[in-house]
């Protein structure tokens, strides 16, 4: 792993941190969406994270967006670091769909109403 991402710390953080940062996101102002349609996160499917994976990368970048039904989801685009330190999205043809071009790697879900009930979060 690169120095850059070593300066975030660990990628393991306690449920108890956890909950912490969820109850901020939470109460923190400036939210595009009221309170009760808030997305506070995100059901990201097995095959997503393996299709970006499998490419040759060294990060995975998430951007948020609105897919054609009018769901708030994520996609994700794999990146490369580079020699000046910057990670670049780097992009690959599609494996799976008839396409002329490159793709990212979506199928993500908002939370609510795709989220657990009984979850601390």
């Amino acid at each position: 792993m690169s120095k850059e991402l070593q300066n975030f710390g660990s990628v393991e953080i306690p449920v108890t941190e956890a909950k912490v940062w969820a109850e901020k996101y939470r109460r923190a102002p400036g939210s595009d969406e009221d309170e009760k349609n808030k997305i506070t996160g995100y059901l990201i499917p097995l095959e997503t994270l393996k299709a970006v994976l499998g490419n040759p990368i060294d990060a995975v970048r998430a951007y948020k967006g609105i897919n054609n039904a009018g769901e708030q989801v994520l996609f994700f685009v794999g990146t490369k670091l580079d020699e000046k330190g910057i990670y670049r999205d780097v992009f690959f043809p599609a494996n799976e769909i008839e396409n002329e071009g490159d793709v990212v790697y979506d199928a993500t879900r908002p939370c609510p109403p795709n989220g657990d009930p009984d979850s601390p979060f």
